[in-house]
């Protein structure tokens, strides 16, 4: 049985999740009613996971979520609102240690709940399996929070790059999805202005936040950072991160490698999709100038190609079970065979920087 702990200061929605994960049969339920009770509840009940509303009132669910993981660390998934509100609250939890989030359903919660219950159940099961950071690691995410508020909010000053212009020559393709925001903070950051490679990321995410995301990634790394919204020509030295709500594909334009969105189909059971943009890839670039990298992530989104692109000569990295919040795409990958090398988190960057002669 998964013990899970709803808090939310909506009694329908607490009632309404409730019966959600009841009706499943292995979940034991608990609720409460803001921060505070949630704080309290976590020492009491001891969930497996807690799933945790932003705002309320007495304490609001970034606050709690910052004793939760000081006191009795425990796997979190936020429920978050689809607004740039929403989602930069979201991120800043992510920082402080949640593991996951799902958006909470507008308009009349009774007729909406349905909507996210699969998608919430399957996340609430991989939190239970999800790995958890410590108390020290949690006081550093903290610090590190700490220092981007006090930071003055002027643009990164970034140096022309040595070569700039079309991407002829090399790629970097990242798959990621549960966790995956905090990580590729933990990454791209350490590309250096000039890296050779332009970088597509397929983050699994709603349309309403990759916006937000990008231009949170922009403010902390050293390359140009942009949601691929629309045609895009690839260039180096510009990080892009495609729309969720939609698929990114890499297509010839003039001549030149161009990342478009493309609608969301049944083909593909996540978006954006890894394996999509991972097949678009081996059409229009020479295999053995990609570099493929799959970070933490439920399921299998991705190693098909990824495997692919390592049989034609490509080079590709999986994130290892150490730091991996979820293990199941780069465990995928590694499966199938397709992984090149198999890292733990804080030595990709320099692997990477590594291969590109930076």
């Amino acid at each position: 049985m998964i013990k899970v702990l709803v808090v939310d200061d909506s009694a329908l929605m607490r009632r309404q999740l409730s019966n959600l994960f009841q009706d499943e049969g292995d979940f034991v339920i608990r609720q409460a009613r803001n921060g505070k009770e949630a704080v309290d509840e976590n020492r009491d009940f001891q969930p497996d996971v807690v799933t945790l509303d932003i705002n309320m009132p007495e304490m609001d669910g970034i606050t709690a979520l910052s004793l939760i993981m000081a006191e009795r660390p425990v796997p979190v998934v936020m429920v978050s609102s689809l607004t740039e509100k929403g989602a930069l609250a979201t991120f800043e939890a992510l920082n402080l240690g949640a593991v996951d989030y799902i958006a909470k359903p507008g308009g009349t919660i009774s007729l909406s709940i349905g909507e996210i219950k699969d998608e919430l159940v399957t996340k609430v099961r991989a939190a239970a399996r999800a790995k958890v950071k410590g108390k020290n690691t949690v006081k550093g995410l903290a610090q590190r929070l700490r220092e981007e508020r006090e930071r003055p909010r002027t643009p990164v000053q970034r140096p022309v790059a040595v070569r700039r212009g079309v991407a002829g020559e090399g790629l970097l393709v990242i798959g990621v999805s549960t966790g995956g925001p905090r990580t590729l903070e933990d990454i791209l950051p350490l590309l250096p202005a000039d890296f050779p490679w332009p970088v597509l990321v397929a983050q699994h995410m709603p349309a309403a936040f990759t916006r937000s995301f990008a231009d949170r990634l922009g403010g902390i790394c050293r390359l140009k950072v942009v949601e691929a919204a629309g045609p895009m020509t690839i260039e180096v030295g510009t990080i892009y991160v495609a729309k969720g709500g939609a698929d990114m594909q890499v297509v010839q334009r003039g001549g030149k490698p161009t990342v478009i969105p493309r609608p969301e189909t049944r083909e593909f059971l996540w978006h954006p999709s890894v394996e999509l943009l991972g097949r678009s890839v081996l059409e229009h670039y020479d295999p053995s100038r990609v570099v493929a990298l799959m970070l933490t992530g439920m399921g299998y989104d991705g190693a098909d190609a990824f495997t692919e692109i390592k049989k034609r000569g490509g080079r590709t990295i999986a994130e290892s079970e150490e730091t991996a919040v979820v293990f199941g795409m780069p465990a995928e990958l590694i499966e199938r065979g397709g992984a090149s090398l198999v890292l733990p988190l804080e030595k990709i960057a320099p692997q990477l920087n590594a291969w590109a002669g930076r």
